[in-house]
């Protein structure tokens, strides 16, 4: 291997490293600020989840109405219904890229 491919070598695998640690950190942060009402599975299938409406994230249908811009607003602002928070606000927990990720990591469980 010469120089220039030891170095393509080197930045491509910090590229799959990259990645894989903010698949992990958002699957971190799902677990940490997702799961009670969402499940692990992004079915909504908790007692929290099914108290205050969460969605089916599996289901392709519920994944093609959503979009990013929108559930980044929701992570973001939270959700009010009626007057009443639905969904916290996670502006103050988490960076934009950290929401993002979770959106991304929120799009694995379409079925």
């Amino acid at each position: 291997m010469n120089t220039k491919q030891t170095l393509l070598f080197v930045a491509a695998c910090g590229l799959v490293v990259t990645g894989n640690l903010r698949a992990a950190e958002a699957t971190a942060n799902w677990t940490k600020h997702c799961f009670a009402c969402h499940a692990a599975d992004g079915s909504g299938s908790t007692r929290m989840g099914r108290q205050v409406g969460a969605k089916d994230y599996r289901d392709a249908k519920v994944q093609a109405e959503m979009k990013d811009e929108a559930a980044l607003k929701a992570v973001k602002d939270g959700i009010q219904a009626k007057g009443k928070e639905v969904m916290k606000a996670y502006k103050d927990k988490l960076s934009e890229d950290e929401m993002k990720a979770l959106i991304a990591h929120m799009r694995t469980f379409k079925k």
